[in-house]
């Protein structure tokens, strides 16, 4: 029996990707085979639950194939029967089972994670791991948050996901929240973002409230998903609490993920002692999407909005749109309304003429063409914005500059930092700044919104 199920092993490999095969089916072992029932064992409940959901059929056909008999194939859980010679199972006394909670209770253990409140934000009901379309790009990730979110691997408690903005970092987090929160519901999950965490903080001092937020973050907490970390850059205060908060939830084995558009040694300002701690765990970074990838991708998100996209649109689409999944589901929208806004039928013209601004916008915007709009809309020269000038008319120029050529091209922090006569570190803080200054500033606000319109226009037509 055992070799029937390493052979139908081999044939399901066949049958699923690789990142399927190697998540779900290489782990499963055979517990028990009597006549055509075949008892396979699972990590976990979860992996239970979701290999009996999504792979029994797959696993089934290949077993009843290699054997050439009906089959009837069922999970459990490793450890958690014993077989005994009459083939009858029983529970081992080293099973340990999480006590079944009242629906009542379960609602009030939830944390304010589902609710408006300072425990989190809402999670987004399409980030799933369902919903994400894993490719050669964001496979390693993708594996990585499963494996957090189920327990398979005891020592995966802390992870580190880095990509640029729109390829999926934040999909993953609050993916790994809510697969706990549908395998556990008891447990108390904080999702977050590193300025609201900042701003928590802030209040709780001002309202001399210190040790609720202690208790909070360091006890109360089970899982601990915080978002753009790089914006505690040169915050000290706040990264000196956050690593105190770290070393308490990692004695405690909990559960940390972290996400950024950077890498801890990529963050300037950052203490030595947090930076340690954030790499720690396994870092994993997500990537452009290739073209398959990038198809799978529109196919399922007009899939979900009910739209029938042709093939040939569908590679079209694929083909053109590089950069990320904003970018695929920017285009998605567009070629969706019009559709609809004109009557028209989702054909090739109609796609085209959609991703014509797009095509150009991508091909035309270089770090100069940025720098020569900034300089005539704030009248300073190309030599200004660049000097060493720490005056506030050259300097909200040259930062708001940075931002942009962030923003619009793909050039690195160090690439532009250097087209500036400056280090990355500083690029990085001019981006951060420009950030911080929108929310506070409508002026400034007014003025990027302005200059990224131009940029849309001027290189769109």
């Amino acid at each position: 029996m055992i070799e029937i199920w390493k052979t139908a092993k081999q044939s399901i490999k066949k049958q699923v990707p690789g990142h399927t095969y190697r998540m779900w089916i290489d782990g499963l072992q055979l517990v028990q085979a009597e006549g055509n029932e075949f008892v396979l064992g699972c990590n976990n409940s979860f992996s239970k639950t979701w290999i009996t959901q999504h792979y029994e059929g797959v696993i089934s056909g290949a077993i009843q194939s290699v054997s050439g008999m009906p089959v009837s194939v069922k999970f459990d859980i490793i450890g958690s029967t014993s077989v005994s010679k009459s083939g009858s199972t029983k529970k081992t006394a080293s099973t340990k089972r999480t006590p079944k909670i009242p629906a009542a209770k379960q609602q009030l253990s939830l944390p304010n994670i589902h609710k408006p409140g300072t425990q989190g934000q809402l999670f987004r009901k399409g980030f799933t791991f369902d919903q994400f379309v894993v490719g050669k790009s964001n496979e390693f990730a993708y594996n990585a948050s499963l494996s957090v979110a189920s327990g398979s691997r005891p020592d995966s408690n802390n992870l580190y996901i880095v990509s640029k903005t729109g390829l999926g970092k934040s999909h993953l987090s609050q993916a790994i929240g809510q697969k706990m929160l549908d395998i556990m519901p008891q447990q108390r999950i904080y999702y977050v973002t590193a300025e609201n965490f900042a701003n928590e903080m802030v209040q709780s001092l001002q309202k001399n409230q210190m040790n609720q937020f202690k208790e909070k973050y360091r006890k109360i907490c089970d899982v601990f998903i915080l978002e753009d970390i790089h914006f505690l850059a040169g915050k000290d205060h706040t990264q000196d609490e956050l690593s105190y908060t770290l070393d308490s939830l990692m004695g405690f084995d909990k559960k940390i993920i972290f996400t950024s558009t950077y890498t801890p040694n990529e963050i300037p300002k950052l203490h030595d002692n947090l930076s340690s701690r954030l790499s720690s765990g396994l870092i994993t970074q997500i990537e452009s999407p290739d073209y398959e990838t990038r198809f799978r991708i529109l196919q399922r998100k007009a899939a979900l909005n009910g739209l029938v996209l042709p093939e040939e649109v569908n590679h079209y689409l694929a083909t053109e749109l590089t950069k990320n999944v904003r970018q695929l589901e920017s285009a998605l929208i567009g070629v969706a309304a019009r559709s609809s806004l004109m009557g028209e039928s989702v054909n090739l013209k109609l796609a085209e003429s959609i991703l014509g601004n797009i095509q150009q916008q991508q091909q035309e915007i270089t770090i100069d063409s940025v720098k020569k709009l900034v300089c005539k809309y704030y009248n300073v020269t190309g030599d200004d914005i660049i000097s060493k000038s720490r005056k506030k008319a050259i300097v909200i120029p040259r930062q708001i500059c940075m931002y942009l050529c962030r923003k619009y091209t793909d050039h690195s922090l160090g690439e532009i930092g250097k087209t500036f006569r400056r280090h990355h570190a500083t690029a990085f803080h001019s981006v951060t700044a420009v950030e911080k200054k929108m929310k506070q500033n409508s002026n400034i606000k007014r003025q990027v919104s302005y200059l990224c319109d131009k940029i849309d226009r001027d290189f769109s037509e």
